[in-house]
């Protein structure tokens, strides 16, 4: 009995010794996470990994129930509620004509008018590639509150209504098969319901910082506990904790993207919480053992932790941390509106020539339609992208800026994006030159078409300590002509163009 009752004794100490074991191990892996919550320690993580800026060329898509009016732009679901408001193509009176009054229809009634039914990730993802894009991925979640994934944190989620479909889960899987990098945007830091009743500017309205007017006997101020979840009407503190960063865990957690990109606004979430994010994303990357991107606009994060992000504008100079542009396929909405224009082709490969010349990335949005289709307009500048880049891409592709991003007249505005009209005017000529480098390789790129046997003089190469041994122009056979002096480089052009978007030579030295 004695031996027993010792052997007793023994079995429990031993299991409270493995008990205090185990809880020593936990506590030591808890606090060996590389990342603490304190800008510091954040800015140990490489902000800018060769992999992104070796990148250049990411695809995402404005894509939810927003698209379903396909009226105005995006941000149908904020003007809808406005009767005194006549900008953004009028959308009230449109609501109120097409549906009938916000109150008794309200945006969550397009929820199931988004079917989403001719969707096809694999397709869309293989279109992507074609293009040349290295990264892609969706509009993880808008302003309006509708979660393009499979959510448990929010019953508005694609998931459960709409199509009933993990849109994110499916691009995300046919983008790996690909080999290609997952961004996810988030814009749901304007959500929130800030009641606040400060004119907005020149437009005069309140709720100038949440996208959902607290407006009595409207949806978005509804008791419903469901509608709230939509509308962003939630006490804050519960919603910073509950919604804003539970929804990034989700998806850092269930699809461990490669970029993590955030709209404007991000100013408006506390400090403690985008530290916060930022310390999980790196931690859990870390044991992934991946090296990923947060990319953000404004000065919401310190540059040492993020990219920053310029929306339909860039540089207008080299600038030497990697940095962002997103900007659209179209020339309106970033979502699919029955009258969208499309951008010629020329227009965005320009621009995305002048974003690598000066160290930049872009990230190219498309604007599907709501049954998940790509509209032909689209698809074909994406194609032609695709084509252009099989002869070129060296030239894009895991360069660096050369010593100076080019040489011409036309120059790219100062002011961001209160200039995105002036950069949408923007046309570039054959007096217009940028550059790339890799290694020893200088490519050019002539931004027109300067005429059979024209000389164009490259005044960059006289004081730039460059002895040219080769020119080659790519996508043709025939030798070139040149001559190198302190003047610059002089290329003789070909008898005829090879393309019709730029003359990219290659030029070797000693």
């Amino acid at each position: 009995m004695v031996c027993i009752h010792l052997r007793f004794v023994w079995k429990s100490v031993s299991f409270f010794l493995l008990g205090v074991l185990i809880t020593v191990f936990l506590v030591s892996c808890a606090s060996k996470s590389k990342y603490t919550e304190n800008w510091a320690s954040l800015a140990a993580h490489n902000e800018a990994p060769e992999w992104f800026k070796d990148a250049k060329l990411g695809i995402y898509f404005h894509w939810g129930v927003y698209s379903v009016p396909a009226y105005g732009n995006e941000w149908y679901p904020r003007w809808m509620h406005f009767e005194d408001y006549t900008g953004d193509n009028n959308v009230y009176e449109h609501h109120l004509k097409t549906y009938g009054h916000p109150s008794e229809f309200g945006y969550h009634d397009f929820v199931p008018l988004f079917k989403a039914e001719n969707f096809d990730a694999e397709e869309w993802a293989e279109l992507f590639k074609k293009a040349g894009a290295r990264f892609a991925g969706p509009v993880a979640e808008h302003h309006d509150g509708f979660s393009m994934w499979a959510s448990e944190i929010t019953p508005w989620n694609s998931m459960d209504k709409g199509p009933k479909r993990d849109i994110t889960g499916e691009i995300a899987q046919a983008l790996r098969k690909r080999n290609m990098k997952l961004i996810t945007t988030f814009h749901h830091a304007k959500n929130l319901q800030r009641h606040d009743t400060t004119p907005s500017g020149r437009r005069n309205l309140p709720y100038r910082y949440s996208h959902y007017p607290f407006i009595d006997g409207m949806p978005p101020a509804s008791e419903d506990a469901e509608l709230k979840y939509l509308y962003g009407n939630i006490p804050e503190d519960e919603w910073l904790k509950e919604v804003w960063y539970e929804k990034l865990k989700e998806v850092v957690d269930k699809y461990h993207p490669d970029i993590m990109w955030f709209d404007s606004w991000l100013d408006s979430i506390p400090e403690s919480y985008r530290k916060k994010f930022c310390a999980y994303y790196l931690n859990q990357a870390d044991d992934w053992g991946k090296d990923v991107v947060i990319v953000r606009k404004q000065n919401d994060l310190p540059l040492d932790v993020s990219i920053i992000d310029l929306e339909k504008s860039r540089m207008s100079g080299m600038n030497k941390r990697l940095w962002m542009t997103d900007d659209t396929i179209s020339k309106g909405s970033w979502s699919y509106t029955t009258n969208l224009t499309i951008k010629p082709t020329v227009d965005v490969l320009h621009s995305f020539i002048d974003i690598v010349s000066k160290n930049g990335v872009l990230l190219l949005n498309i604007s599907p339609k709501a049954d998940g289709s790509i509209p032909d307009d689209q698809r074909a500048v994406l194609e032609e992208i695709g084509r252009w880049m099989k002869v070129y891409g060296e030239a894009i592709y895991d360069t660096r800026p050369w010593i100076t991003y080019g040489e011409g007249p036309t120059k790219e505005p100062e002011g961001g994006f209160k200039e995105k009209t002036k950069f949408l005017k923007l046309k570039y000529s054959a007096k217009d030159i940028r550059y790339t480098s890799k290694g020893n390789t200088v490519y050019a790129f002539v931004m027109g078409w300067p005429g059979a046997g024209e000389t164009i003089l490259m005044k960059s190469f006289a004081n730039a300590g460059v002895d040219v041994s080769g020119v080659k122009l790519l996508g043709a056979t025939n030798a070139v002509t040149w001559n190198q002096s302190t003047s610059g480089l002089a290329i003789k052009a070909p008898s005829a163009s090879p393309g019709d978007i730029a003359l990219v030579y290659k030029i070797e030295s000693k």
